[in-house]
């Protein structure tokens, strides 16, 4: 933000403030204050008249002047072409120092020269300002320039800009008058800010009708002046505009300009006669190309907000206007817009058609919800002193802000803890009063009330703080904090993710850092989501409008990400927090893609596939201290559309459930334009939260095994988790091991039904087993399988 210091002088007396006194005390305030800099550089300037002027006797092109300097006459050789006698021109004299040279005494061609006759370019004063023929030749002064005085001075180019950091937090410092409230408070001066709330009043009827199709432009304010001068600018005008880095166009162009520096709320102007229909409508979801002001064609996408007419775009809302409306020479009424806008919008649609004009950045800083009225006031005052205004209509207004009181309290005790400094109660309240936050105290509690323009103050420490930047952060004295030091050591949660990070990368896995904040669509495509998801206030984009329930779906688009660009054999894997409103949980996911192992003459490559990331899953928690067969697998009771319905399970530790491992299913992969991926998402809390299998130390086993295999006809949706648990609880310590070979159905199985074929491992820890104790066992197996699964032995 360019901050003019005579501009800011309008509205506070800086009369005896010295610009780098003021951007100390901004700096020490909190608004660091960048650079200083003028408009126009050079010393010993002044303004001469030009006596005679004629032809160099030895040059086609060069002039000798006499100028008159006031206390002497001296001689100039010129070179510009428009140099003339008679006129009032910018001298500087001999030992003037300009931006690119120092002027001394010199002879051109045989004449002696004894200053220049400057440009304005010369005195550095940026071309965009300039006019051709300014460009080209010096610049000549009017009449009225005193002979003898300072150039800088009379053309208003001896102003000083105070080149201040915008702070995310402080949007209300898009707008001169803010800046005036604050510097007011810093200098405990008083304020003096255009009083124009009844300007825009003035009309009754109107032909205008406004609205709007999208809740992106909550606030519109409308407005029909139906005659209007166009014509140059005042002086003044053009100096403030130049101050702040913008060119002057004409005087109404110029004064919607002027309004949004001076408020913050951006204002356009279009040519009544250019929109004969008199409606102006916000829309979204158009299509087509807009012609902008200085961009030719700019195409359309939905969710740009465009300003339409007829359903005819005619503008890029709070970016730019439309060159079929825009206002020129032959402009005699206008309609005036002042609106608020999605920031967000704004922003995305700023960043594709690659344009941030100064209307843009104060829309996506966000804007005062009362400021749309207050601009309109001040442009219609503006436009009636200063473009001849007349047959002004009412104003249209769509979506009015309702005005809600806002207060904040704070104690004194807050205050001098959190500043870490003694502030006395009365000065706490003297310099929330000059900030104008009408303080209140009762006891030791201070309530302010927040001016509609504080958009960044809304608890407690907000106060605080403000205390503290006008205490001046130079006026709290230092003190270094107490630490003891101590030996640094991983806690358990550290030691857990550093574990399973080193067995991932030792399966060969690649580690992905996703995104936090993610899109709708991904809270609503999470596995096994936390709970309800936190939406961001005031979101980057949509993309990252909410704090993510889950992993899977941005791991997801990593995944075909990678396939798109040709990587198939890979394998990703993450660990990190998902959060849901009162919830945190710390989540390991992984998506295995390809094969495991690359193709060779001497063996065939291995595909990953559901045992693969059963195997990751096991092989974890045993490094972690949880014995496999702690873990237990059912068919998946939810994301059914996410997973195969015939190769994932949920995976459960004791009573709870770990998570989930499986094929992603066919359908979405079709949709993402994946293969058959292996996906898994485990709740890394569990390990935390139960005991680890204490290790357990014992001599091999000596005593031989015993295989039996059977096979069993058994109901279709019947799993081989549920067969194994049901072998293993009746058989006890003595069932070594249940190993599954086959499946079938078809013909001379019964439909609904389908044949296993496995093999069961009988080993006794302490002695040989018997044919007779087997067979017991064996039948109590079997007769276990025949209750409780309704199993049938298959001859």
């Amino acid at each position: 933000m360019k901050i003019s210091m005579k501009w800011l002088g309008r509205y506070v007396d800086l009369s005896d403030i010295k610009a780098q006194d003021l951007a100390d005390k901004l700096t020490l305030a909190g608004l660091e204050v960048e650079g200083i800099e003028s408009l126009a550089h050079g010393s010993n300037l002044t303004i001469g008249h030009v006596l005679t002027c004629v032809d160099h006797p030895q040059s086609d092109h060069l002039h000798v002047c006499t100028v008159d300097l006031k206390d002497e006459i001296v001689q100039i050789v010129c070179g510009a072409p428009n140099v003339a006698q008679g006129q009032n021109v910018i001298v500087a004299k001999s030992g003037a120092v300009l931006p690119q040279l120092t002027i001394k005494k010199a002879t051109v061609r045989g004449i002696e020269s004894n200053g220049m006759i400057c440009s304005l370019s010369e005195l550095g004063v940026a071309p965009k300002y300039l006019s051709e023929e300014q460009k080209s030749g010096i610049e000549v002064l009017g009449d009225d320039a005193v002979v003898g005085t300072d150039p800088l001075a009379y053309l208003g180019l001896d102003d000083i800009i105070l080149d201040v950091k915008q702070t995310p937090n402080r949007s209300d410092f898009n707008a001169m008058w803010s800046v005036a409230m604050e510097v007011g408070a810093l200098l405990d001066r008083e304020v003096r800010l255009p009083d124009a709330r009844i300007a825009a009043n003035a009309g009754e009827a109107t032909t205008l009708k406004i609205g709007s199709t999208t809740d992106a432009c909550p606030t519109f304010y409308g407005k029909i002046i139906g005659s209007v001068s166009v014509k140059e600018s005042p002086q003044w005008m053009k100096e403030a505009l130049m101050a702040v880095g913008i060119k002057s166009i004409n005087n109404v162009v110029d004064i919607s300009n002027y309004v949004m520096v001076e408020t913050g709320q951006p204002l356009h102007f279009y040519d009544l006669a250019k929109v004969p229909h008199q409606e102006i409508i916000v829309k979204d979801k158009l299509k087509g190309d807009l012609k902008t002001l200085d961009m030719g064609s700019v195409p359309l996408f939905e969710s740009d907000l465009v300003i339409t007419s007829n359903d005819v775009p005619i503008g890029l809302a709070g970016i730019m206007g439309g060159d079929d409306s825009k206002i020129d020479e032959n402009t005699h009424g206008i309609i005036i817009e002042a609106a608020l806008f999605s920031p967000v919008r704004i922003r995305n649609t700023s960043r594709r058609v690659n344009l941030m004009t100064e209307a843009s950045l104060r829309f996506q800083k966000g804007l005062e919800p009362q400021m749309p009225d207050k601009a309109m006031h001040r442009a219609v005052e503006l436009l009636v002193e200063l473009a001849d205004a007349k047959l002004l209509e009412k104003t249209v207004e769509y979506g009015k802000p309702v005005l809600a009181k806002k207060e904040v309290s704070v104690t004194h005790s807050q205050i001098e803890s959190l500043l870490g400094t003694k502030v006395e109660l009365d000065r706490c309240v003297e310099l929330l009063r000059r900030l104008h936050l009408l303080p209140v105290v009762e006891g030791g509690t201070i309530t302010c009330t927040i001016p509609s323009y504080r958009l960044d103050l809304s608890i407690a420490e907000d106060l605080v703080e403000e205390v503290g930047r006008m205490v001046g952060y130079d006026g709290i004295q230092g003190k270094l904090p107490k630490m003891e030091t101590v030996s640094g050591e991983l806690d358990a949660r550290q030691k857990q993710r550093r574990k399973i990070r080193s067995l991932c990368i030792g399966f060969g896995m690649n580690e992905a850092i996703t995104y936090t904040l993610v899109s709708k669509a991904k809270i609503d495509n999470a596995i096994l989501p936390l709970g309800e998801a936190y939406e961001i206030l005031s979101p980057l984009s949509d993309e990252r409008r909410y704090v993510r329930v889950g992993i899977l779906p941005s791991l997801l688009e990593a995944a075909a990400y990678n396939l798109a660009h040709k990587a198939k054999d890979f394998m990703l894997y993450e660990v990190g927090s998902v959060y849901a409103k009162g919830k945190q949980e710390e989540r390991l996911a992984f998506v295995l893609s390809g094969n495991l192992t690359q193709s060779l003459w001497q063996k065939h490559s291995v595909a990953a596939d559901f045992y693969t990331g059963k195997g990751v899953v096991e092989a974890i928690a045993t490094q972690l201290g949880f014995e496999a067969n702690r873990l237990r697998y059912t068919p998946p009771k939810e994301a059914l559309d996410k997973f195969h319905p015939y190769r994932s399970a949920e995976v459960h530790l004791g009573k709870d459930r770990l998570g989930i491992v499986g094929e992603i299913h066919p359908k979405l992969a079709k949709e993402l334009g994946v293969g058959a991926l292996i996906l898994a998402e485990i709740n890394l809390e569990l390990f935390l939260q139960q005991k680890a299998t204490k290790v357990k130390y014992a001599p091999l086993n000596k005593y031989p095994v015993v295989q039996r295999d059977i096979a069993l006809v058994i109901k279709t949706e019947v799993s081989a988790g549920s067969i194994e648990s049901t072998i293993k609880k009746a058989g006890k310590s003595i069932v070594k091991g249940v190993e599954f070979f086959d499946v079938y159905t078809g013909s001379h199985v019964e439909e609904g039904s389908k044949s296993i074929a496995l093999s069961l491992y009988y080993q006794a820890d302490d002695h040989t087993l018997e044919d007779a104790e087997i067979n017991g066992i064996h039948q109590k197996i079997v007769s276990a399988l025949e209750v409780e699964l309704q199993a049938k032995l298959r001859a």
